[in-house]
C-alpha cells in the first residue's frame, strides 16, 4: 500500500524492439495456427471446382519437361552428362516451380486478404509465409512423380539423397525472400502484379533448368550464383543423382539469398504499419 491507502498501480513500460525481436519472428510462430489455417485454405481454393484437382500439381512441371525434352534434347541436342534428360529438366522443374508459384501467390497476397488487414490484427508477415508453404502440396505430389521418372530411366540416387530436404528449404527461403519485397512493393504500386508473370518467365530462363551450367572461372561461378535459384537448383539436381556437388554456386547463392531475406524482412516489418491505410 502507498501512503495514501491506495494499492499500487502496474507500470508497464513500453520500448522499441531491437534485433531480431523487432522482426516480430516470435509472434509468427505464436499466431502458427492461423498460418495453418491460411495455407490450408489458399490450397482448397487454389483446386475449388477444377477438374483435374490436384493432378495439375503433376502435369504442369510433367508437360513442361516433355516440351523442353522435345526442343533441347530432341532438336537442340543439348547434353546432361550421364543424366537423362528428362530426369535432368524434371528434378530442376520441381524447385523451380515451388519458388516460381510462391512467388506469384505472396506477391499478390497482402492485396489479396485486405479484408483480413483491415479488420483484425495478427503479425502481417503470415500471409506471404502461406503463400510459400501452400506450394508444398504440390511439389510433394512432383517429387513422387519424379522418383517414378527416375526409376524407369534407372537413375539411382546417391548418398546425398539425404541433402534434398536442405535444398527444398533452401528453394523456400529464396521463395520467401523475394516475396517479403514484392508483396510489400504491391501494396504501394499496383504494377507489380502486372510485372510478376514477365518477371518468373524471364527468371527462368536465366536459371540452368532446361541447360546445364557449369562455369570454370571462378568469378562466372560468383556472376551465375548471384541468381539465387542457380544454387537451388543445381543442389536439388545433385542430391537427387549425385556428381559433383557445386559447392561455389551453392555457397554465393545461399549468401544472396541471406542478404535478400534478412533486408526483405526488416523491409517488410518498416512498411507493415501502412498496410492496412494504403490496401
Amino acid at each position: 500500500m502507498s501512503a495514501d491507502g491506495k494499492a499500487p498501480l502496474d507500470v508497464f513500460r513500453i520500448e522499441p524492439e531491437s534485433g531480431l525481436s523487432r522482426l516480430g519472428l516470435r509472434e509468427v510462430w505464436r499466431y502458427r495456427d492461423l498460418l495453418v489455417f491460411l495455407t490450408w485454405r489458399d490450397i482448397l481454393i487454389r483446386y475449388k471446382q477444377a477438374v483435374l484437382g490436384v493432378a495439375w500439381a503433376v502435369l504442369q512441371p510433367f508437360l513442361t519437361m516433355v516440351v523442353f525434352t522435345v526442343v533441347f534434347s530432341g532438336a537442340l541436342n543439348v547434353k546432361t552428362g550421364s543424366i537423362p534428360y528428362p530426369v535432368f529438366t524434371f528434378s530442376a522443374l520441381l524447385p523451380w516451380q515451388l519458388f516460381a508459384g510462391a512467388i506469384q501467390r505472396s506477391g499478390q497476397s497482402l492485396v489479396g486478404n485486405a479484408n483480413l488487414l483491415t479488420k483484425v490484427y495478427f503479425p502481417r508477415l503470415v500471409i506471404p509465409l502461406s503463400a510459400v508453404a501452400g506450394g508444398l502440396i504440390d511439389f510433394a505430389l512432383g517429387l513422387v512423380v519424379l522418383f517414378g521418372l527416375m526409376a524407369y530411366y534407372h537413375v539411382t540416387p546417391t548418398w546425398s539423397v539425404v541433402l534434398l530436404p536442405v535444398f527444398v528449404i533452401f528453394a523456400m527461403l529464396a521463395a520467401l525472400s523475394v516475396s517479403l519485397w514484392l508483396s510489400a512493393l504491391n501494396v504501394l504500386y499496383r504494377d507489380v502484379q502486372y510485372i510478376l508473370p514477365f518477371l518468373i518467365q524471364l527468371w527462368m530462363f536465366i536459371t540452368p533448368v532446361m541447360y546445364p551450367l557449369a562455369p570454370k572461372n571462378p568469378v562466372a561461378k560468383i556472376v551465375v550464383g548471384l541468381n539465387p535459384m542457380t544454387g537451388v537448383v543445381d543442389g536439388f539436381r545433385w542430391a537427387l543423382a549425385g556428381g559433383d556437388p557445386p559447392k561455389h554456386l551453392i555457397w554465393v547463392s545461399a549468401v544472396v539469398v541471406a542478404v535478400i531475406l534478412t533486408t526483405g524482412l526488416y523491409y517488410f516489418r518498416y512498411m507493415e504499419r501502412i498496410f492496412a491505410d494504403v490496401v
